[in-house]
């Protein structure tokens, strides 16, 4: 499993096209200055493949698509060295407790309290003051290794040691080739743990006759599903729009186990009960995202006027229409888990 996963990461980063043009298409990777204690933590740590690379204010990411490489850069030398990196899964705003409570020990830290002192330690520096739960930006990386230190590699030539939040790069950079080499480099020499049955990485599949290959993204790991699919609802039940975080969890439309992928379009932000309730088919919702509830609900249970006056309404949805339930999810949960009368 670890060499076939080496070898399937440094496979599609080296069949990047070289002359890719410019525009969201071209896959992109991310140099990014990396806290000592975290990538410390999680070096002793390699079972902890899907991780938040925090940053202690609530700051926005947008350098890269999902399936880009985020590349880890050490501060303990002279300009800096790459010491890792792993699968871009995308950028979401959290409060330190649902951070912990998605990631756990892949923030970085052994507990809570030490990842809020961390935090706090930074936004101190940044004239912030402490606060007992502050909203944090995470990064969240998937398939993250890293190498022996022994094993690091320096940084592209033009990289600038002061740049606080790194720089990206594409395949126009100078330093794209640099960097290529260097990312498998460190593939070589990283001790990958077996992973996730399910792991996908990205994949080049050929495009049109006459033109480049095209990024085809991986689906999210399950701690970045539940996070993004947290954040795209904005932490309020898609069918009841509640808002006690505890009580929401991310549900798939389509399950995993019927073939069903780790993405936003394939989530759905509910309730626990709501969950268990669309999970046994009592609740559906098609494909004009309106809501449908079996009559079996009613008969069976002698309830469910919560859910009835909502029946035909539609539900809440993600801003962007890429998250939004995909169509051919909801109609294979309607046509094969909702309990038509």
């Amino acid at each position: 499993m670890r060499e076939r996963v080496r070898a399937r990461m440094m496979c599609t980063w080296t069949q990047a096209p070289r002359a890719h043009p410019k525009g969201s298409d071209a896959m992109k990777a991310y140099v990014f200055p990396t806290d000592s204690d975290w990538a410390a933590f999680l070096r002793a740590n390699p079972e902890f493949d899907e991780v938040n690379f925090w940053l202690p204010s609530a700051v926005t990411f947008k350098a890269l698509q999902v399936g880009d490489r985020f590349v880890y850069r050490s501060k303990s030398a002279v300009g800096g060295r790459l010491i890792g990196g792993g699968l871009y899964e995308g950028h979401v705003r959290m409060r330190v407790s649902d951070a912990w409570r998605f990631y756990g020990e892949a923030n970085g830290c052994a507990t809570r309290d030490d990842m809020l002192r961390s935090i706090n330690h930074y936004r101190a520096r940044n004239g912030q003051p402490p606060e007992a739960d502050p909203q944090i930006g995470c990064i969240l990386i998937r398939d993250s290794f890293f190498v022996p230190q022994e094993l690091e590699v320096p940084v592209p030539p033009s990289y600038q040691a002061s740049a606080v939040r790194g720089r990206g790069y594409d395949p126009q950079h100078e330093d794209w080739s640099y960097l290529e080499a260097a990312f498998v480099q460190l593939l070589v020499g990283a001790r990958v743990p077996d992973l996730r049955p399910d792991a996908d990485v990205a994949a080049y599949i050929e495009g049109p006759t006459r033109g480049l290959p095209r990024l085809m993204a991986p689906r999210l790991g399950q701690k970045g599903f539940k996070s993004l699919v947290l954040s795209s609802y904005h932490g309020q039940c898609a069918i009841t729009g509640a808002r006690i975080t505890p009580t929401l969890e991310a549900a798939h439309i389509r399950p995993v186990a019927a073939e069903g992928q780790h993405r936003v379009d394939n989530g759905l932000l509910l309730r626990s009960d709501v969950h268990l309730l669309f999970d046994a088919g009592y609740l559906g919702v098609d494909e004009r995202h309106r809501l449908h509830v079996s009559k079996r609900l009613q008969a069976e249970f002698g309830n469910g006027e919560e859910f009835y006056s909502k029946a035909g309404q539609p539900i809440a949805v993600p801003d962007r229409n890429v998250d939004r339930p995909n169509r051919e999810a909801v109609q294979w949960h309607m046509d094969t888990v909702f309990l038509a009368s």
